[in-house]
C-alpha cells in the first residue's frame, strides 16, 4: 500500500519536511479512484510510520491526527460510535452505573472489553469459554474461521460473576423471556441499555464498540493495524501479514 499510494509522491522526501497537506494530497488521489476505504487504511499506515519517526527521534510529533475528519467516512461505517478518548471514558463510567437485569449489565460491561460483533456476544456459548486459559473461542461465520478472544482479568471476572446464574445453560446471555434458556439475549437489549444511559443510536451502538476499539488501539495505543483487524475477526488477505501474526500473537492485556 505504501509503494502504490505513498512512495511515488513522498518516498524521496525527508520525513521532517512532510506536512499534513502533503499527506492529504495523495489521500485525495486514492479517494478519486473510488476507494475511500483504502484512503483510510493508507492514512492509518502513515500514522504508524510517523509514530515510529517520533519514537526514534526523527520528528517531534505525529501529523496524521491533524487530518481527522478530512476524509469522508468509509462507506462501511454504518454504526454510530464514540472514538474520542475523553468521551469514551464518560461512556464507560455511565456503563458502570447502569441498572438493569444482571445478565444485561454483564453483557454491557463486557462489550467494550472484547469488542466482538453484538450477535457473537449475545450468542456466547458457555462451553466456548475457557476460564483457565482465559480465552473465548468461537466460529466466525462471516469469515469462516475459528476466532480466539483473549480475555483480560476484568473480562474473566465479569464472566465468572455471571457463571452461577447462566453457566449451566446453553447461552451465557440467555433471553429473559425464555425460561428454558434455549434462546439468546434479544438483539435490542444492549442498544436499549445504551439508550437508557442517554446514548441514542445516532451517538453510540453496541456494534460501535468495535469502531471505538479500532480507533483507540490504532491512534492512541499504536497497535499494528493488521493485529487490530485480526482481533476484530476481519479477513486479512495479505499472506505476509498473516505469517507475521502466527509468529507474533496478540499479548493479553489487563
Amino acid at each position: 500500500m505504501l509503494e502504490r499510494n505513498v512512495f511515488p509522491w513522498l518516498g524521496s522526501k525527508p520525513v521532517t519536511d512532510i506536512l499534513p497537506v502533503d499527506i492529504l494530497s495523495f489521500l485525495h488521489r486514492v479517494e478519486d479512484r473510488g476507494t475511500i476505504e483504502t484512503a483510510h487504511s493508507t492514512l492509518q499506515i502513515c500514522g504508524q510510520v510517523f509514530r515510529y519517526a517520533v519514537a526514534t527521534g526523527r520528528v517531534d510529533r505525529n501529523l496524521t491526527p491533524d487530518l481527522r475528519g478530512a476524509l469522508p467516512p468509509a462507506q462501511g461505517e454504518r454504526f454510530a460510535s464514540i472514538t474520542e478518548p475523553n468521551q469514551v471514558a464518560g461512556l464507560l463510567r455511565a456503563i458502570d452505573s447502569y441498572q438493569g437485569s444482571f445478565s444485561a449489565v454483564c453483557a454491557l460491561k463486557l462489550a467494550p472489553l472484547v469488542f466482538v460483533r453484538p450477535g457473537e456476544l449475545r450468542a456466547t456459548n458457555g462451553g466456548h469459554v475457557d476460564f483457565e486459559a482465559k480465552e473465548w473461542r468461537y466460529f466466525v461465520s462471516k469469515t469462516s474461521v475459528q476466532h480466539i478472544v483473549p480475555l483480560s482479568t476484568q473480562a474473566v471476572a465479569r464472566l465468572e460473576e455471571l457463571h452461577p446464574l447462566t453457566g449451566h445453560g446453553r447461552f451465557v446471555f440467555p433471553s429473559e423471556r425464555n425460561p428454558r434458556g434455549d434462546r439468546c439475549m434479544s438483539e435490542n437489549t444492549l442498544n436499549a441499555a445504551l439508550k437508557r444511559l442517554g446514548y441514542g443510536k445516532d451517538v453510540m451502538t453496541a456494534h460501535g464498540f468495535r469502531a471505538t476499539a479500532r480507533t483507540i488501539l490504532d491512534e492512541v495505543m499504536g497497535i499494528r493495524v493488521d493485529f487490530i483487524e485480526h482481533q476484530l475477526a476481519h479477513a486479512v488477505k495479505d499472506p505476509q501479514r498473516e505469517s507475521l501474526l502466527r509468529d507474533r500473537p496478540l499479548a493479553r492485556t489487563s
